[in-house]
């Protein structure tokens, strides 16, 4: 991704926005009889109800519109354990 498409997730509903390319990557894998690996989904981020679940599996870089945000694959899967804002797990109390 350069620059000029950095995600910028101070500006939008980051939660909406996950919530639609996951919406359009699970149609995607529904519907496809064969499973080319994308890098990314392209949402329509301009508000618009009726256009509420536009958007677009892509397989290479793509060049986005004014009102399009474009999500990386990376960032739709979960990796390994949540966490909280510390990063640390509470550690087990000894049982007395």
């Amino acid at each position: 991704m350069t620059p000029g498409n950095a995600l910028r997730l101070d500006r939008i509903n980051s939660r909406e926005l996950f919530r639609l390319a996951r919406v359009i990557y699970f149609r995607y894998l529904e519907t496809s009889p064969i499973s080319f690996e994308p890098i990314g989904i392209v949402v329509v981020a301009d508000g618009d109800s009726a256009r509420a679940l536009q958007g677009r599996v892509v397989f290479e870089a793509p060049v986005l519109l004014p009102d399009e945000q474009f999500v990386p694959l990376e960032m739709l899967r979960l990796r390994g354990p949540i966490r909280g804002r510390g990063g640390r797990s509470p550690s087990p109390r000894p049982i007395a």
